[in-house]
Order: C-alpha cells, then structure tokens, then sequence
C-alpha cells in the first residue's frame, strides 16, 4: 500500500471581517497517496481552492482562520514556524495557480524567476540552475526554451505563461503537487501533453498531486479518487470509475450532467444553449439561426491577407535580428448576428488576430473592414469610431479592470470617452447594463476583488455592451469559469446575440463550447488559417489533420476511456523566423459549402491519424 503523503483531517477556515467570522471550508478531510491524485470538483465558491490555500498556509492570518489537522508525511504543518514553512513551499510542496500573472512577477524574465526556486532549494549554481530552466522549459512545450528565459511575462500568451508556472512547480521535485486549475488556460492538446507529463512525472518520483479543476473531462483523465465540494462541505468522495458511473449524491448528479459534451450538437446547425444547472432539457434559440445569404450578403467585418509579426531586437544597437510571424495572411469574415470561432493551440495567434483587429497590435499589412469602413493604418479618430462598433471581452476580467475603480465607473467610462451620454446619464444606463448581464445595480459601488471570476467575466460583457457595439471579440471569454458558470455565461452570450444581433469573434480552446456556440469556425495552426468552414463542417468532418489533431486531444468525461484518446506527441514549431523569411504561399481546396482547407506537406504530419477522411496533398492540390 501506498505511503500517504498528505492527510487532512477535519478542515474548517473561517474568514473574518469586522467582528464577523464567516466559516468557508467545513469539517474536510481526506488523504492522498504516494503515486495517487484526488481530485477536487465544485462550483466556484465551494471552498476548493481555499481549501488548497490552507495546505500550503497562504491565508492571512490577520483575516482568517485555520482549525483541523494538515499532515505532510506524518508532520504538522499548521503549527510549523513561518521559516521552517517556507522550506516546505516550493522544496516539499508545489503548486500552480490558475491565474499565472498574479503569481509571476512582471518586471523579472522568467528564466530568473525559475532559476531563483532551484538555486534556493535545490543548492545549484546559476549556470546550474540556467541550464535545468532550459530542460523544463523543453518538458512543458515551450519552444526555444534557452532562449525564452530572457523574456519577460508579458511577453507569453495566456497558455504559455501556464506553462511556466508548471515548470516552476515541478522544479524541486516535490512530494506534494496541489494543481489549482493548471490547465484553464491550456489548448486541448497541449493539456493532453501537461496531463501525460504529470502522469509520468508522479510515476517516476511517487508524487502526490492534489488535483483542483472544474474540467470533468480532465478529472476522468487523470483522477484516481474525486471528492465534490459545495457550499464548503464534502458532499461525495470515491473512485473516480464510482463518481461519473454511480453518483449517489443529487448535487453530483446534476454536476455531471452540466457537462459539456463534445458531439452533442451533432446534425444540427444553429448554436444552441448549454444545459443550465439544474435544467433537464436544452433550450435553444430559433432566431440565431443565420442564414448563409445573411451572411455573405454584405459582411459587418472582412479580414484579408492580415500579418502581424513582432521584432527581436539584438545587440548593442538593438538590431531586429529575427520575427515572430504571429499572424500570417489570415482572411476571414464575419456576417451579422453570427459567431465565427477561432480555434488552435497557444500560441498560435489567435489572440493576437483578435487584438490586431481592435489595433491593439500594429498589423505590417492586410485589410480590416468593419462595415465596410477600413481601419488597417486609418487615423487615430477613425479607429476610436470605430471600436464604438466592435469591443473586446479578455481572457482574464481582473486583469482588465482596474482594481481601484469601482465597477459602475469602470463600465461608465466608455460611455463618456465616446460622448455617449453625460456624467448625470450614466448611473441608469449602468444599472440596466448590470441588469441586462444579470448582476444588481446596488453592485456598481463594488470593486473588481468583491466578485466571484463568473460575477467579473459578466461585468467584462456588460462594459462591452455600454457603447451599442454590432461586433464583441471574445477572447478566451469563458475558459477560467466552472461548469455551471460557464453554462451562464455562455447562454447570455447566446440571449444577447438574439436580443441584440450581436456578432461574435469567439476565441477559444474549449472545443465543446466552440461546438454549441458557434455558427462557423476557423482553425488556427503557427499563424495561419488551416481549415475553415461551417460548425458541423469542421466537428463532423475534419480535414486537416490538425483540426482532427485537436479534437481526437478533447478529454472525455468518461474514466473508462482515459488514455485512450492522447494525441501524438509532437513538438510545437517555433514561429520565430529569420528577417529574410519568405512564408510560402498557402493553396486551398473547397470542399463545398464554404468548407475551405489548406494544403499541407504529408511528411510534416505523417504521424497523425488521417484514414477517418481523405488526405489533401501538396502533391496533386486535390482533396483525395
């Protein structure tokens, strides 16, 4: 029998404000073995990552408090001395949070920030340290790793400063590894690498891993034991085979059944509403239902031959020495009322294709129209103009709002920079925005860090919506949210584009959601465009082998299936080329109905799968 490693016993946190104490987490307990990883599910606010919080002792203790047992191998930590505590983080126990920016410090390169963990703990020598950051940074995906630790973390997507955080916690080694949501901002497949890694990892060492995520899919990969929390009780604990096959509980019942399912919207061609918790039945909406003569008729927004690259600057004189190639030659349009999502691993621009668009990054060449009206290079008070027609939610709603605005100001503001109303207007019109993206008035007095990540990603929308816009580009808009959270965000997403006859850019690697939100879809591979075509057109019938990549690496909510469906691995290409790089002309089939899919070097992807539809060659420029 395995040794166990962690042993909770009888866990309650209490948070206290003014004289009052609220109790968050309620009489927890459980083990985790040497080897095993339990995971923990719930909605937010189930007391899942206070519980985490508690292990590792991250809770001020000015306003909180801990009572129970926490054992690391047989040891006590809640009575440890701070010093002797501090030894434990990093060295005994690891962790990765959820949110990488609010762990990773903004002005030091992240190759520091890594090598400062193994020279603290682990006693090497910098050019010790340098060279192990490389060989993790090699371990979690990161292309040009050695060159990557000189960067600093703004510098990274979303996915990849994930990817940095699991390299640091790995860096030690530890005993413990307590996984706070580790893959949200991940792509499918490049979750699939983390998830085999993890695996491996706690094979060969006998690690622990405290698993925290609201991805039932992820659960039933890699869980052997699940425990479900809500309100901050326990409300079931077991295998995860006994869990997702015979849950005894009604809370872990209708949990299972919020969960979206890749191949649900199979044979149907208008987004639908996901399953809303508690729900029995799926709603969905007649009206967006878009008409392809809608659509091509006369676009709201048309991209063409858009590339967006960024210099490396070297040297002394700061010489470009080389380029990003994050965007290249991507076309696309986008109809009104209708969603077109945008698909692909981290970092392959799709984010960047979004912030191009809004000329957040200065796009080299190409043709943005949003209706009809060209933007790419205009001046400065046609582009602000023009944002009144399109808006941008983020992946990250409290990196977007300033934390010492309250949220009423924060959702007023564009109304004034665009003249929309005056100072004495703005309060009613706030109010039935909040409203409208089902939150209270009375919250406008409230600040960024009194919502829940649900409560912020509403108000994310509702700012959006303050200058009437006909286009929303949603990056990543509901990857960090729980099952049932995003259930309700989506569908308000889904009732607003009714109401409204918004269109949506919808970037996204949650491929179930994409599935049941979208009209159309793009797939995005190192920059370029690689399939495109209608919703049921990509998820019923794939023809890149990428495409069929990302969708063979979706985790399947069945601990019966787990493994079987891992992807090859393959190393992501580097998108960084020399400044005299030529991209090579990319050749297109049609496949009908809009089915659009490009052609690709047979070599290059002759480890992928392709017997499920025919092979479209470099060779012959045919579809066969």
């Amino acid at each position: 029998m395995n040794q166990t490693v962690l042993s909770v016993q009888n866990l309650n946190v209490f948070f206290t404000r003014g004289h009052q104490s609220n109790c968050v987490v309620k009489d927890v307990s459980f083990d985790v073995n040497a080897k095993e990883t339990l995971a923990i599910v719930g909605e937010s606010g189930s007391g899942k990552s206070v519980t985490a919080l508690s292990i590792m002792r991250l809770h001020d203790r000015r306003y909180s408090r801990t009572e129970g047992k926490i054992l690391l191998n047989s040891r006590e930590l809640l009575n440890l001395p701070e010093r002797e505590m501090r030894k434990v983080r990093g060295g005994n126990i690891g962790i990765i949070f959820q949110e990488p920016m609010t762990s990773l410090n903004p002005v030091m390169p992240v190759g520091r920030q890594l090598m400062e963990s193994l020279v603290i703990h682990q006693d090497m020598s910098n050019a010790q340290a340098r060279a192990e950051a490389a060989r993790l940074f090699e371990r979690v995906s990161i292309p040009d790793a050695r060159a990557r630790l000189n960067e600093y973390p703004f510098q990274f997507s979303g996915g990849m400063r994930q990817r940095v955080m699991i390299a640091m916690a790995l860096a030690c080694r530890p005993k413990l590894l307590i996984a706070d949501e580790p893959t949200t901002a991940l792509d499918v497949t490049v979750q699939a690498e983390i998830l085999s890694l993890l695996r491996t990892l706690q094979a060969e060492e006998g690690m622990a891993i405290l698993f925290i995520t609201h991805d039932m899919g992820v659960v039933a990969e890699i869980a052997h034991r699940t425990l479900v929390m809500n309100n901050g009780r326990m409300i079931e604990e077991n295998t995860t085979e006994e869990i997702f096959g015979q849950p005894q509980q009604p809370y872990t019942k209708t949990l299972l059944a919020a969960v979206p399912r890749l191949g649900s919207m199979a044979g149907t061609s208008a987004p639908a509403r996901f399953l809303a918790f508690g729900e029995k039945t799926f709603s969905s909406s007649a009206k967006n239902n878009v008409s392809k003569s809608e659509i091509g008729s006369k676009p709201l927004l048309k991209v063409e031959n858009l590339v967006t690259r960024f210099d490396i600057q070297k040297g002394f004189f700061s010489r470009v020495e080389s380029r990003i190639h994050a965007v290249e030659s991507v076309s696309f349009q986008v109809g009104h009322g209708e969603t077109l999502a945008i698909v692909g691993e981290s970092g392959c621009g799709k984010s960047t294709t979004g912030r191009s668009i809004m000329q957040l990054e200065r796009p080299r060449s190409g043709s943005v129209q949003i209706d009809g009206q060209e933007i790419l290079g205009a001046a400065s008070d046609v582009i602000q103009a023009a944002r009144r027609k399109m808006q941008m939610v983020f992946q990250d709603p409290f990196a977007s709002l300033n934390p010492r605005i309250r949220i009423g100001d924060a959702i007023a503001e564009p109304i004034l920079v665009h003249k929309l109303a005056v100072k004495s207007q703005t309060r009613d019109i706030v109010a039935k925005l909040l409203q409208d993206v089902g939150l209270t008035a009375d919250m406008m007095k409230r600040f960024p860090h009194e919502f829940s990540g649900g409560q912020r990603q509403r108000i994310s929308i509702a700012r959006a919506l303050s200058v009437n816009p006909k286009l929303i580009i949603a990056d990543e808009a509901v990857s960090a949210l729980d099952v049932s959270v995003k259930a309700q965000v989506t569908n308000l997403m889904l009732d607003l584009q009714e109401k409204l006859n918004l269109s949506y850019l919808f970037i996204s690697h949650d491929m179930a959601v994409v599935e049941r939100m979208s009209h159309r879809v793009a797939v995005m591979y190192l920059g370029e465009i690689v399939e495109i075509g209608p919703r049921a057109a990509i998820f019923e019938n794939p023809a890149h082998p990428y495409t069929r990549r990302l969708l063979a690496a979706v985790p399947v909510p069945d601990p019966t299936l787990r493994g079987k469906r891992a992807p090859v691995a393959r190393e992501l290409p580097s998108p960084l080329r020399p400044t005299d790089y030529l991209p090579p002309v990319r050749q297109y089939t049609d496949l009908g109905g809009g089915h659009l899919c490009q052609a690709w070097d047979p070599s290059e992807w002759q480890n992928d799968s392709t017997d499920a539809v025919g092979v479209y060659s470099l060779e012959n420029k045919e579809l066969r």
